[in-house]
């Protein structure tokens, strides 16, 4: 292997090289200091006798005239093996649990290959969450990706322990979770819900804190999408992936866009930001003849609690819909403060159903949907023209959106949630409501569900 002594100048992470080599994107890069130290990058650009590395460690210390650099003629790989169930790594995939690595299996590229659309699989498969206001209204499904548009100060980390907790799938089910960017607290928070609750036992857990080099927020998410792959499509697993936060992905890349001084795209990010994402989101799905799955589940805070914001819009573009944190709700004391009225999730009507959930289901859903859109619209106009203006239909939407968010929506970070015990207590509240105002039920369900809630 040749080893050069070429380093032009070092920016930041960034290093360029000159010399008389062939090299590739992506290609790793070892840096050898003069004390003998090694030091591991990454090729982003390569042309004529010049290569820019980004690198993953710090480059304090990196002197041009005595370093010397080898390129390793291969990109970035995880050694996957089905025993990194319920171990903890970094964003480099080194053991932060004091175990040495799993002996290896396979030796994978992060970057995986894309799923030949025609290869694809329709995803149509309940997942259950144990959360009402998705499992009843906004449902996930197998092979979905279905991301959590939150914001600053709401509990998206408390969300995605407990998703990760509660969610249920038939047949061997594994979670892998991928943490970009976080804080000490909240890192540690991961890991102690997860060992105190027994999830790590089926998990791979993925840690990157704001303290870590820059670049491994990057390849954390592909490493963790590798290790999903490995589980779903060799060794037959239902895998869940949630990633958080992927706004501190996008803010790692558009840091390491600005340092090679690239034309920047809104609000500052690359113009490259939507493919990019879209190599992340898509390795989600199903594959004809593989019974496994990957199903994601990526969780972003929106700045400023923009919607509009360059990362929840390009997302909200790739994915199947998305899971919205409501501040208002969160301020009432409501847990989770999922806001269901500009939730979605475009597949739930796959994924529900006779032989699936219930045969109920999709007009329950239904129904519940529109009666808390009339009741939110009803309390708008309360505040305007007074409660003693309503009819007494209007009144029953008010006590009908309030027993809404207090019995549907309001749940416990312990409380697991069944299915049937999400439909049955919809079917509890639209007790509040006349007959004649549940037109998106059958007369067969309002017959056999709404007297049972009765009794």
């Amino acid at each position: 292997m040749l080893k050069y002594k070429g380093i032009k100048e070092v920016a930041g992470s960034l290093v360029l090289v000159e010399g008389n080599f062939n090299v590739k994107y992506e290609e790793l890069v070892e840096v050898e200091l003069l004390d003998g130290q090694k030091r591991i990058g990454r090729v982003l650009e390569a042309s004529e006798g010049k290569a820019l590395v980004q690198m993953f460690e710090e480059t304090r210390g990196l002197d041009p005239f005595s370093a010397k650099v080898s390129f390793l003629g291969k990109t970035m790989t995880l050694k996957a093996s089905e025993a990194m169930l319920g171990r903890i790594f970094d964003g480099s995939a080194r053991p932060l649990d004091d175990h040495p690595y799993p002996i290896p299996e396979k030796n994978l590229d992060i970057n995986g290959s894309p799923i030949n659309p025609y290869c694809r699989e329709y995803p149509d498969n309940f997942v259950q969450t144990g959360i009402s206001a998705i499992d009843g209204l906004n449902t996930l499904v197998r092979g979905q990706k279905l991301p959590i548009f939150s914001a600053a100060g709401l509990p998206h980390s408390v969300l995605a322990t407990q998703i990760a907790r509660q969610a249920k799938i038939a047949g061997n089910f594994s979670i892998v979770f991928g943490a970009m960017g976080i804080t000490f607290e909240e890192s540690r928070f991961f890991i102690e819900e997860f060992k105190k609750t027994g999830a790590l036992s089926r998990s791979v857990l993925f840690i990157n804190t704001a303290a870590d080099p820059v670049i491994e927020r990057i390849t954390l998410p592909r490493l963790a999408l590798t290790a999903a792959e490995y589980l779903a499509f060799e060794k037959n697993y239902h895998v869940l992936v949630i990633l958080t936060d992927m706004t501190n992905y996008c803010e790692a890349l558009r840091e390491v866009s600005a340092s090679r001084k690239e034309v920047p795209g809104r609000r500052g990010y690359p113009g490259y930001l939507y493919t990019d994402l879209a190599t992340i989101y898509e390795r989600a799905g199903l594959i004809q003849n593989k019974k496994g799955s990957v199903t994601q589940i990526p969780i972003l805070t929106m700045p400023e609690d923009d919607k509009t914001h360059p990362i929840p819009d390009l997302t909200g573009y790739i994915t199947e819909g998305q899971i919205m944190l409501s501040r208002s709700l969160y301020q009432q004391g409501i847990y989770p403060p999922i806001d269901v009225l500009p939730s979605l999730s475009r597949l739930r009507d796959k994924g529900i159903g006779q032989n699936k959930t219930r045969e109920d289901h999709p007009g329950l859903a239904n129904q519940l949907f529109a009666s808390y859109a009339r009741g939110q619209e009803i309390r708008e106009l309360t505040v305007i023209l007074g409660e003693s203006s309503l009819s007494e239909t209007d009144r029953s939407y008010l006590r009908f959106a309030e027993a809404f968010e207090e019995k549907f929506l309001r749940q416990g970070v312990y409380q697991n949630r069944e299915i049937e015990e999400t439909l049955n207590i919809g079917w509890e509240i639209l007790r509040l409501l006349p007959k004649e105002e549940l037109k998106r039920v059958k007369e067969k369900e309002i017959n056999k569900y709404l007297d049972e809630a009765k009794g």
